[in-house]
């Protein structure tokens, strides 16, 4: 069976319209797409289809301001005020600390409370001057905890004013024009929806793929989310990571230093199992039986990007799709071209827990988790979204039984053939009970906890 069957084969399984798959190989692109890009109108899709890629925006807006560190008109560790002196968030320590390096390695800890910015040309303006009392989640360079859209929004009005211009015309005019990206943009409107593929979600098999109701994410996540791009222009994109910043034509891109530095400014993650075991600027860091591979992954309402770049064997390899669920699929399409990708770990029931010291309600804004021992094994149940939850046709609480893998890490299983099995960590035990539970590189203080200083972990 051949690549493109075994592709095939699996979107029929997932529930998928269409995937287009990328390998870059010695500086040579191989590229192909199966399946249509909406289910209405059964358009093929091709290798020249425009997907969402989400947060593998997050990337790009990394190079583009290392750009801006190599010129001298940016630093990696000057505090943000530097450059934003207005800047300022409740806590007064994070305020005048807060730096890019934190932003891009995802340890700010700030709350994403930015209210609402609209969907106006000085959004990221707005952005920041509406964190003013936005909290901490957890202290300063404390933990990993992601930032969908804040951490990054920031660097975008940081580059807006060093640069003069808008952050789409600041990404326009230092990457995608050098790298002649011909199908990657950062706005909805500029889009051909001609060759736009339409993001699907999955209520059952039995019914197949639906279009989602949310054809675009909201512009605030932007320079976090909001590229659309080919297989192909992601690739060029991996290329320049994998060639110490020179794009495709021999042009320099960004530096070699800063190409290094991002591949090895890293953070741990609480989580290393979902994703990686470490973050670095832009990037997460993988490692596939002790061989380091980078990810940059991203998901919209009903479309999701994956790229795993192997420096140590000049490979990269992109997934791009429009509906189903996201690892599972990936990880095989990834498996079938590159072998020796990890599983997710094995429980292991030999371990004897202190149950009491993981229970409780961690939760953020529109996100609660509740810890519960029952039977003398624990429990996990989750507040669903209601409008979410009406559309998909799933009830306003899962639960979801947590395995041990180690004394801070769980699977998390689900009895629904369409949800990947996820994990979790459930950690920070320096007052007794677990201060922090991270799942799908999300952090969640636990209510009741304080965050206003660091814990020894």
């Amino acid at each position: 069976m051949t690549i493109r069957d075994r592709v095939s084969a699996l979107l029929a399984e997932h529930g998928i319209p269409s995937a287009a798959i990328g390998v870059l190989r010695d500086g040579e692109i191989t590229e192909f797409a199966v399946g249509v890009k909406d289910v209405e109108t059964a358009e093929p899709a091709t290798p020249d289809t425009v997907y969402q890629c989400g947060s593998m925006t997050k990337t790009w807006t990394a190079l583009a301001f290392l750009q801006l560190v190599d010129e001298g008109k940016a630093g990696l560790d000057e505090p943000i005020r530097t450059y934003l002196p207005g800047f300022t968030v409740a806590d007064p320590e994070t305020t005048a600390k807060v730096t890019a390096r934190h932003l891009l390695n995802h340890t700010n800890g700030i709350e994403e409370a930015f209210g609402n910015p609209g969907e106006g040309d000085d959004i990221y303006e707005r952005m920041v001057e509406n964190v003013a009392d936005a909290p901490q989640v957890f202290p300063l360079g404390h933990t990993h905890g992601y930032s969908a859209a804040l951490g990054y929004a920031i660097l975008a009005r940081i580059m807006e004013v060093l640069d003069g211009k808008r952050w789409d015309d600041v990404l326009r005019d230092r990457l995608f024009t050098p790298l002649g990206l011909t199908g990657t943009n950062s706005r909805r409107e500029q889009v051909d929806e001609t060759r736009a593929a339409t993001g699907h979600l999955i209520r059952s098999l039995a019914e197949g793929p639906i279009v989602t109701p949310m054809a675009y994410l909201p512009r605030e996540f932007g320079p976090g989310g909001g590229i659309t791009s080919t297989v192909r222009d992601v690739l060029t994109m991996a290329h320049v990571l994998l060639h110490a910043g020179l794009a495709p034509d021999g042009r320099r891109i960004v530096s070699a230093a800063s190409v290094r530095e991002m591949l090895r400014s890293r953070v741990p993650v609480p989580d290393p199992y979902q994703f990686g075991p470490a973050w670095a600027l832009g990037l997460i860091v993988c490692d596939w039986h002790g061989e380091t591979v980078y990810a940059t992954d991203g998901s919209t309402i009903g479309q999701n990007a994956r790229l795993r770049i192997l420096p140590d064997s000049n490979t990269a390899v992109a997934v791009l799709t429009n509906g189903g669920p996201r690892e599972s699929f990936a990880r095989k399409v990834f498996h079938e071209i590159l072998g020796n990708v990890p599983e997710l770990p094995k429980p292991d029931p030999a371990l004897k827990l202190d149950l009491p010291r993981y229970e409780g309600v961690y939760e953020r804004p529109g996100v609660r988790y509740e810890v519960s021992a029952e039977g003398g094994t624990l429990h996990l149940t989750l507040d669903v979204d209601p409008v979410r939850a009406e559309f998909l046709g799933k009830p306003a609480r899962l639960g979801y039984e947590l395995l041990p893998v180690s004394p801070a890490h769980f699977l998390m299983p689900s009895a629904d053939p369409l949800e990947d099995t996820q994990t979790v960590a459930i950690y920070d035990f320096a007052d007794g009970a677990a201060r922090y539970l991270h799942t799908n590189c999300r952090v969640h203080p636990r209510r009741g906890s304080s965050i206003s200083t660091p814990a020894r972990t």
